[in-house]
């Protein structure tokens, strides 16, 4: 497993710095943009708490970028050698605090490709809720259950997924995941982002 929870934070707080820098934005811009409050961006910022996947989700959207970059490490801190493989050991692995699911970022960082590849666990009766919205970019997710079932709601719609089920949507509107099983449920998770006016 790739990095304690402590130095995951590290790398989510780095991140987050570099990316509202790089925006140019402040801590009051970026709360008004994501919804999250300056004190807990600002907590976020200095590696002082473990941010639910809905709170991280909404700072992502804000910055303009996908959840997994968040993950990714700053700039300064990438190896140029690291090259278009990640290795298992290297990957990171994050546990909600809020619903308890895990997630593994599979993708190598740094790759300049629109795609990046997440594997989840989900355990029994865990619930996560995103608000999603407009966004900058135009997010595309597919959703590949490997192992249980999982209930997802894309706006209005509701899709029961088994293990085999593929479910694609855009992250354009609020989307909740639910494992209604007694087994954890695991399944993969493909993103890929454009510019929000090519169709």
């Amino acid at each position: 497993m790739a990095g304690t929870a402590v130095e995951l934070n590290g790398r989510i707080a780095d991140r987050v710095r570099e990316l509202r820098a790089a925006r140019r934005l402040s801590l009051d811009a970026l709360a008004a943009r994501s919804g999250v409050s300056r004190s807990m961006i600002s907590l976020v910022e200095r590696g002082e708490t473990s941010a639910t996947a809905v709170v991280l989700e909404k700072l992502a959207s804000a910055l303009g970028v996908t959840l997994p970059a968040l993950f990714d490490p700053p700039a300064g801190a990438r190896r140029p050698a690291a090259g278009p493989i990640a290795r298992r050991g290297d990957q990171p692995v994050w546990r909600d605090p809020d619903s308890g699911y895990v997630r593994r970022n599979v993708s190598p960082p740094g790759v300049a490709q629109p795609m990046r590849i997440v594997e989840v666990q989900f355990p029994p009766g865990g619930r996560v809720a995103f608000e999603n919205g407009a966004r900058e970019v135009r997010v595309h997710q597919q959703v590949w259950v490997l192992d249980g079932a999982i209930e997802v709601a894309v706006g209005r719609d509701r899709h029961r997924l088994r293990a085999g089920d593929c479910l694609a949507m855009d992250l354009d509107c609020p989307t909740m995941f639910h494992n209604p099983g007694r087994k954890v449920a695991r399944y993969a998770v493909v993103t890929a982002s454009e510019p929000a006016g090519r169709r």
